[in-house]
């Protein structure tokens, strides 16, 4: 009997993985290549798109070449991808209108400005569900058609298409037969609106793009094409699971329910929790988008993110050189001098979730004649908790619930010290995935599902160490108290 294979694309900002799985839903196989990192003299920050598909089908290729298995039994595509960046392409010939702007890149600021000036920053947050800012694509489509040659003309003429890397990759892989998007990229455009479920007309005129020109938006588990890989596949193979790098994450984790959070630990870090059918607006400093729509049935989440966590422990390696490899900050924090009370503040570029302080300023807090090199680096290291836990409690408060376990992924959560600090001091368990490719998990598991490939047992596949709470309550809140107080000596507003 013929094995059946999902192949899953995980497309991010610093590379293109390319992940295999079998029908028992193991992964098998993993290939991946890194684009070209563009930064000029501005410091905007931009991706090559024909790079970037050009990777896609390589290691792709690599991928079904070098696991041996037969082209044939490939039966279905998913696809994640770095969320917020954007970019434009010629509808009819498939070719970019010049690169695409990344995630990070704020250069549409001045855009954003002239929107907020005309009394609209709180209309799109009520109708979107995030604040404002150059960080999404509303503003980054806005600067494309303003300054790149030609784009506002075809535009004009519908011969334009714009949007998220998810949509491009699509319409490439499906010969320009397929220009859709998932609901969760849909949502994290500043363009969607997330309460009835379409592109808004309203907040597309104010940054001067025709809804015409997006994306058809689908469930994330529907039929988006078929590709065979520029000829590689005899038979082309249906795209059936497309969504954003962190929602992909939360699907793999199995945060199906209500309630259920998790947080992907990197350079930075994604805290989603699903809150079920009916949106929440946050009022305690988080964004609201939707989770996936599956089946035709959608999910919405609170999401909050930060700027320095894995980055603070980079910090502490390259710029204060106190360690050689991040894996040595485990043994340091262990022994730190147990009630040294200091407080590492990572506000290297502001506050983000949920203090939103792009003024705030980094520091370090409370130090005393005790303090060393260990106790500075397990406060890089706690840091990291402690502003996880900020978003925990800000989505506790927002969906009226008590988070009892956190759902963990991401390199940083090999270290054992931060994961029981993090249980200590969120006080709920923390789950541990025995795999780190959850962003790609998520893409997969909605392909296979669709395609009738596996059930939702699926979800029971990956094995997980727990970390329970073992801190003194009291302990607890003093140390807690202690990293508000801390934050609040940085803040300027």
């Amino acid at each position: 009997m013929a094995e059946k294979y999902i192949i899953s694309i995980d497309q991010s900002t610093q590379g293109t993985k390319a992940l295999l799985f079998d029908e028992s839903g193991s992964l098998i196989k993993r290939t991946d290549k890194p684009h070209e990192q563009i930064i000029n003299e501005k410091g905007w920050v931009s991706h090559n798109p024909a790079e970037i598909y050009g990777n896609t089908v390589e290691v792709v290729k690599r991928l079904v070449e070098e696991s041996g298995i037969d082209k044939e039994e490939v039966v279905g595509i998913g696809i994640s991808n770095q969320r917020e960046t954007s970019l434009a392409w010629d509808k009819v010939t498939g070719e970019p209108l010049g690169h695409a702007i990344v995630w990070q890149c704020a250069r549409a600021v001045d855009i954003c400005e002239r929107v907020e000036k005309m009394g609209e920053a709180e209309n799109i947050r009520r109708r979107t569900g995030i604040n404002l800012s150059p960080y999404f694509p509303a503003s980054k489509i806005a600067w494309i058609l303003e300054n790149v040659e030609g784009a506002k003309e075809k535009a004009e003429k519908k011969e334009i298409c714009h949007g998220t890397v998810d949509s491009w990759l699509v319409f490439k892989l499906t010969g320009g037969r397929s220009y859709k998007t998932d609901y969760s990229n849909a949502s994290r455009t500043q363009l969607f609106n997330i309460f009835e479920l379409k592109w808004d007309e309203d907040i597309c005129k104010l940054f001067g793009i025709d809804p015409g020109n997006l994306a058809e938006v689908v469930d994330s588990d529907a039929d988006f094409g078929e590709t065979d890989f520029e000829g590689f596949f005899k038979k082309p193979i249906p795209i059936h699971g497309v969504l954003g790098d962190s929602h992909g994450s939360l699907f793999g984790q199995g945060c199906l329910k209500s309630g259920m959070i998790k947080s992907t630990y990197g350079t930075g870090s994604s805290i989603m929790m699903n809150i079920g059918e009916k949106p929440v607006l946050s009022t305690h400093g988080v964004v609201t988008s939707l989770a996936w729509s599956m089946g035709g049935k959608v999910n919405y989440v609170l999401e909050g993110n930060l700027n320095y966590t894995g980055a603070t422990i980079t910090w502490l390696k390259d710029d204060l050189k106190l360690i050689d490899s991040p894996a040595e900050t485990e043994k340091l924090a262990k022994e730190a001098v147990s009630d040294d009370s200091l407080y590492l503040i990572p506000a290297f570029s502001g506050l983000g979730a949920p203090y939103w302080d792009s003024h705030a300023s980094a520091a370090i807090v409370g130090m005393t004649r005790t303090t060393g090199k260990a106790e500075v680096v397990r406060a890089g290291v706690e840091c990291i908790a402690y502003q996880i836990t900020d978003i925990v409690k800000a989505m506790s408060g927002d969906a009226g619930v008590t988070v009892g376990e956190l759902r963990v992924d991401g390199g940083p959560t090999r270290n054992a010290y931060l994961m029981q600090f993090q249980s200590d001091i969120a006080e709920a368990d923390v789950q541990v995935p025995d795999s780190e490719e959850l962003s790609g998990i998520g893409p997969a598991y909605a392909a296979g599902l669709a395609l009738g490939v596996w059930d939702e047992k699926i979800f029971e596949k990956l094995k997980r160490v727990k970390y329970e709470p073992r801190m003194e309550k009291k302990i607890r809140d003093n140390k807690y108290q202690g990293w508000l107080s801390a934050v609040h000596r940085v803040l300027t507003k």
